[in-house]
């Protein structure tokens, strides 16, 4: 007797019907402790990226960290090297861990407009906080209607 539940995939990233062919998988953290360790993710990560994204698809891709106490961070940066970080409801408690490591006070807002040399800051002190990360090719930050629309 044929199973029509078989025809379907089991991976739903792989679904092209379910609108989730987009979707990247997510991959374990590994906590990391110097800069060295963090200069070298964001290469990999830099490359990794790179063979995500479609030319068609060029707005709202980055990353986001899964944190170990709830919530996300979605994190972007814009052509010009800056950085755009979409704060979940959830994550709202790293607030002060971003402050800390960037210098930058928190906005009025869930996303955060960081200058691009705070990214090894950045990541160094949010990395013993993230359980998970995945690769987002597009990803609706939720930036005030004020903000220049340059990601």
């Amino acid at each position: 007797m044929h199973d029509p539940e078989q025809d379907s995939p089991q991976n739903p990233e792989q679904d092209p019907e379910q609108g989730l062919g987009d979707v990247q998988p997510t991959r374990p953290w590994i906590v990391l402790t110097t800069t060295y360790d963090v200069e070298a993710w964001i290469d990999n990560y830099n490359r990794d990226l790179q063979q995500a994204v479609k030319k068609d698809n060029t707005k709202g891709y980055g990353i986001c960290f899964c944190l170990e106490l709830g919530g996300e961070v979605y994190m972007h940066t814009t052509s010009e090297g800056d950085i755009l970080l979409d704060v979940t409801e959830e994550a709202e408690w790293v607030a002060p861990v971003i402050t800390a490591a960037t210098g930058i006070a928190a906005p009025g807002s869930s996303v955060w407009g960081l200058p691009g040399d705070t990214l090894t800051q950045l990541v160094l002190g949010l990395s013993g906080l993230i359980v998970a990360t995945r690769i987002v090719v597009s990803h609706t930050f939720k930036t005030p209607k004020s903000w220049p629309q340059r990601y």
